[in-house]
């Protein structure tokens, strides 16, 4: 078996993997031949993953993130029962095999999942670190406190947009994207995807239980908003938002948010709004009383002519 192979097999064994690095989903977001994978295996089972999407650029062959994930990296699982110690020395063995086993690029850049703490053997290895920040809203089994948590602007925003808009699911594909195109493009943006590209995120995710649309829609039938959550075993994630801006004041935004976290609470106990270095951004999500998670953007080049141009 080839180590892609050998993955798939891992994934559906292991559920515990995060969904941006799950075989099915990189094949929506890299395309089924453009990802592969490095493993490390102990008597015939894999005890680590490290999957990588790998293209052409210009002149160079770079291992990069692909579109629409947030995180990749490396997964670990661990023997039972070890002291930190043991656990750090663990992790350098296994990083720096993983590390031996990628492929020659001219420029290697992927963001791990905030779980992984531990960037050291990298570091070790030449690569250097970028401090990134996601939020995310633990405790999902007690709704009422995450609620209570939002701030009062949030909350007034919710009991606005409940006189006005009314939330719904399962958003198609076709119209989802079409609303997200036709919203930038009132805010003078173009799309920064293809509609084959989403649908293969769409359809992956529906045919894995492990996405759907939510949408908040007006007597009128217009849609204010709509959002397309996603989740694993332990996290819900906000993948893609779409707002009008022709209604920004109708709050619904606000509560389509509280509504994934509601639907999310049903299926894991975390909601991760996915990150973002945008001020603005971050204030918003600050205001749904989310925590500051960071994580590790790691990037090594080593082409001498990538190196100068940078």
């Amino acid at each position: 078996m080839t180590n892609r192979e050998k993955y798939r097999v891992f994934c559906k064994e292991n559920r515990s993997i995060p969904i941006f690095s799950k075989d099915w989903f990189l094949d929506a977001v890299c395309g089924k031949d453009n990802w592969d994978v490095v493993l490390v295996e102990k008597q015939r089972k894999i005890i680590a993953s490290m999957p990588f999407y790998k293209k052409k650029k210009a002149l160079f062959t770079i291992i990069t993130m692909p579109k629409h994930a947030q995180t990749m990296g490396v997964f670990l699982t661990y023997p039972k029962g070890q002291k930190y110690e043991t656990k750090l020395s663990y992790e350098k063995k296994i990083m720096q095999s993983l590390i031996e086993q990628l492929p020659t690029v001219d420029y290697f850049n992927q963001t791990f999942h905030y779980s992984i703490t531990n960037w050291l053997p990298f570091y070790w290895k030449g690569f250097t670190q970028t401090t990134n920040y996601t939020y995310v809203i633990e405790g999902l089994s007690n709704l009422d406190m995450v609620f209570k948590n939002f701030s009062n602007g949030k909350r007034k925003d919710i009991e606005k947009a409940k006189s006005v808009v009314e939330i719904k699911f399962d958003l198609p594909a076709k119209e989802f994207y079409a609303h997200h195109k036709q919203t930038l493009e009132k805010q003078n943006a173009k799309i920064s995807y293809s509609f084959e590209h989403f649908y293969r995120i769409y359809t992956n995710l529906y045919n894995n239980n492990s996405g759907r649309t939510l949408f908040a829609i007006d007597k009128d039938n217009n849609i204010h908003a709509a959002l397309l959550v996603i989740w694993d075993e332990n996290s819900g994630y906000n993948l893609i938002t779409t707002f009008d801006p022709t209604f920004r004041s109708s709050g619904a935004s606000t509560l389509l948010i509280q509504e994934s976290i509601r639907f999310i609470s049903t299926k894991a106990d975390i909601f991760d709004f996915e990150g973002s270095m945008i001020e603005r951004v971050e204030k918003s999500y600050r205001q749904f009383g989310a925590k500051q998670k960071p994580y590790f953007d790691i990037t090594k080049v080593d082409s001498k002519v990538l190196k100068y141009i940078l």
